[in-house]
């Protein structure tokens, strides 16, 4: 499944003003569980911190992990990368126009961007199972954080992350480099960068796996077969989306013995 050019599709349509832009990511906010997830983490982060702080957004994406973070205080400084020039100018066009002048964007390769001891807090979602040279990123990670400095990291796990569920399947989304990580890899290689200290836990527990195929999988397969389906979506979501908010925020209660995701939290 060739995940990107649906999302530009789904994307071009919400990007027609900045109303529709934020209806956008906040449908992300509600339909992605790893929000949810990540939202949680950043609000317990977040607790104590003054208004002197500096966040990388390490491949920022549609923009709405930087959207969140920009609202939670005014005069954090947020700088958001990706590889996507055509991504990063729309981004600073869109954020330049809700007037949050504390956000930039820039384009950077993950693999080659340092800036030493500058950030309190990094935020990868859904980049590491794209990039090769992971270890490298997470040298050049932890070099940018400022002492006891944060990296939160979404991703998948090898435990039928990216829907991989045995040795001869491939990808759901055929862009990833790696099908998801082992929850003592990801941190071993975490601790090998430099970091001093990391954590890993599983997200997409039972309840998270049912409601990503509901929110996710299923409206992806349908658009991948025809962009007709953008008409039956609405009607799709009013029936199965009051069952995926019940089954997200179950997944975010509970603790998950496995997962097909991971949420990894390292300090520098």
């Amino acid at each position: 499944m060739h995940y990107d050019p649906i999302k530009r599709s789904v994307g071009s349509v919400f990007n027609k003003s900045p109303f529709l832009r934020k209806v956008f990511y906040h449908l992300l906010d509600l339909l992605l569980l790893r929000a949810w997830h990540v939202h949680d983490e950043l609000n317990k982060w977040k607790k104590g911190k003054g208004d002197q702080i500096k966040i990388l957004d390490a491949g920022a994406g549609f923009g709405q992990h930087t959207f969140y973070l920009s609202g939670m205080n005014p005069n954090w400084e947020i700088l958001a990368v990706d590889v996507k020039q055509e991504q990063v100018e729309d981004c600073n066009k869109f954020f330049a126009q809700i007037g949050r002048k504390h956000v930039k964007f820039e384009v950077a390769d993950l693999t080659k961007y340092r800036l030493e001891n500058t950030y309190d807090l990094a935020l990868s979602v859904d980049v590491m199972e794209h990039i090769l040279e992971d270890v490298l990123v997470f040298k050049n990670i932890c070099a940018s954080l400022k002492p006891g400095g944060m990296l939160l990291i979404s991703t998948p796990s090898d435990q039928g992350g990216s829907d991989v569920q045995g040795g001869g399947e491939t990808s759901f989304i055929e862009e990833h480099v790696r099908d998801g990580y082992n929850i003592k890899e990801i941190q071993e290689k975490i601790l090998s960068a430099g970091f001093s200290k990391a954590e890993a836990r599983y997200d997409y527990g039972t309840p998270g796996k049912i409601s990503w195929k509901l929110s996710m999988k299923y409206p992806i397969l349908m658009l991948g077969t025809s962009k007709l389906f953008f008409i039956i979506l609405p009607f799709y979501y009013l029936v199965t989306y009051p069952f995926a908010f019940l089954l997200n925020y179950l997944d975010t209660v509970m603790s998950h013995k496995t997962g097909t995701g991971l949420i990894v939290k390292a300090w520098k």
